[in-house]
């Protein structure tokens, strides 16, 4: 029987490893943040580092992009080399574009340009109607509570014995207050379900018909599906007169309030960057508005002459000069690389900027990580709720990365292209004999591509193009 030895042993061993410091940390967060988010992270850092400082007005430097892209890694090894208190108190802070500006009590005029009008609500709308109906108090008091109550598209979500008993008011009040919103505009607003919205509508119009209102009454989803020889069968109508009816009902609209400005926030999309045609080349250009302008206090500056007496003041100075430092350096780097990475994809999808979606290539995560020389997380983090600006719109960068299908020389079409030619075939289709899946299939085998039905049939359900038995006009 052998022995078995226990002990404890010292050894040393090496390995790698990679650590995430509060620091690096940070700057993940700060290029995934989209606008939105980047402004509302420095909102707070501003609150919480006094040395920090924003400068909304001052003027950045124009077509300067060498300096902008120049390597994070070159900008950091010089900055680790600087006394930071000898750089501030000389005044000579500037990270790339971030300098000290001038006089900040000076004040531009306000100019009318700079306001618009708040949007007009739903309410506010319905409110400045019914002020001028003639109505007794109760029914005025009655009728508020109606239009206070309604969904954003418009809808009643309370029944006239629920609104009766939350005001205290008979019910024959409520129908005679209800009676006087319906007839206000838009349209259609009050009702209590979708038959009831329609109805109204084509009531403003005099053009509810007993025809009209057997259809909405009791064929809306056979209307919705094209099953128009069902509902001239059980009608009496010709499938012709019935298709009119149809094409009546369809002109009408089913949430009369989402015309109106929702009480919710607005997000409106700011582009981080601009995408504009110089000769035959596009040009990217980092959008500076997009972008928080930060710069270090000049009063804390001032306190820098009184630091060399007070250490703690100096420590706590130092502390904060550093991590104001890396913010700003932090948000440079973002410029940096969303800069990069755009670049790579307009010049990978030049063809599409040069003549549309249709010709939009396939595009991965990592096609751009190996172009660049960076972790697709990387790339991802970079793209992530971000925004260009380019002659044909604006769109998400996102929108360039897709699979897709071969085309016959065994190039990668993205899937946008595909559903591009399929939105083309669609609108050059005879209405009366629509294509099918199929043949739909074997017109784009025609132009070189190979896609399945069923690959047709989700695109086109994305594009929100019904099948082609309910495409059918008769």
């Amino acid at each position: 029987m052998n022995d078995i030895r226990l002990g404890f042993d010292l050894t040393i061993e090496q390995s790698q490893k990679l650590v995430m410091t509060p620091e690096l940390i940070q700057a993940i967060q700060i290029l995934q943040f989209n606008t939105q988010e980047l402004n509302a992270f420095v909102q707070e850092q501003l609150l919480v580092n006094p040395v920090l400082e924003q400068d909304q007005e001052q003027e950045r430097q124009d077509g300067d992009d060498s300096e902008s892209a120049q390597p994070a890694e070159n900008r950091q090894e010089e900055n680790e080399k600087l006394d930071w208190k000898e750089f501030i108190r000389n005044g000579s802070y500037d990270d790339i574009s971030y300098r000290s500006y001038g006089n900040r009590d000076e004040e531009k005029p306000d100019a009318y340009e700079r306001y618009v009008t708040n949007e007009v609500t739903l309410p506010e709308h319905l409110m400045f109607q019914y002020q001028f109906a003639t109505v007794d108090k109760g029914c005025r008091r009655v009728g508020k509570y109606i239009i206070e109550s309604l969904d954003e598209n418009g809808y009643m979500t309370s029944s006239v014995e629920e609104i009766a008993k939350a005001t205290g008011i008979r019910e024959e009040k409520v129908c005679e207050a209800l009676d006087i919103i319906h007839g206000f505009d838009p349209a259609g607003v009050g009702a209590r379900n979708l038959a009831e919205c329609l109805r109204l509508q084509l009531e403003a119009k005099n053009a509810l018909t007993p025809q009209m209102d057997e259809i909405i009454g009791k064929h809306l989803e056979d209307i919705a599906n094209n099953r128009l020889a069902a509902v001239a069968k059980d009608t009496g109508m010709t499938v012709l007169q019935v298709q009119e009816a149809a094409d009546v009902i369809r002109t009408l609209e089913p949430k009369p309030g989402r015309q109106f400005a929702s009480e919710m926030e607005t997000k409106y999309v700011i582009p981080d960057v601009i995408i504009e045609k110089v000769n035959d080349e596009y040009a990217v250009i980092i959008n500076d508005s997009s972008t928080p302008h930060l710069t270090i206090s000049s009063y804390y500056r001032s306190l820098l002459g009184k630091a060399e007496q007070d250490q703690q003041l100096a420590d706590y100075l130092s502390e904060r000069v550093s991590s104001a430092n890396w913010l700003i350096k932090s948000i440079e780097q973002r410029k940096h690389t969303i800069y990069n990475v755009v670049s790579a994809v307009v010049k990978y999808q030049k063809d599409f900027f040069d003549k549309g979606s249709k010709y939009l290539r396939t595009l991965t995560l990592k096609d751009i990580a190996e172009e660049l020389g960076i972790h697709e997380s990387t790339v991802s983090r970079s793209i992530n709720g971000k925004y260009l600006q380019c002659p044909r719109g604006v769109y998400e960068i996102k929108y360039f990365f897709s699979a897709g299908v071969s085309d016959y020389v065994g190039e990668g079409v993205s899937s946008n292209s595909i559903k591009e030619f399929i939105k083309e075939i669609v609108e050059g289709e005879d209405r009366h004999k629509p294509y099918s899946d199929q043949a739909m299939v074997d017109i784009l085998k025609e132009k070189g591509f190979n896609i399945s039905r069923r690959t047709v049939a989700k695109y086109r359900d994305e594009l929100g193009i019904l099948s082609s038995s309910k495409r059918k006009r008769y």
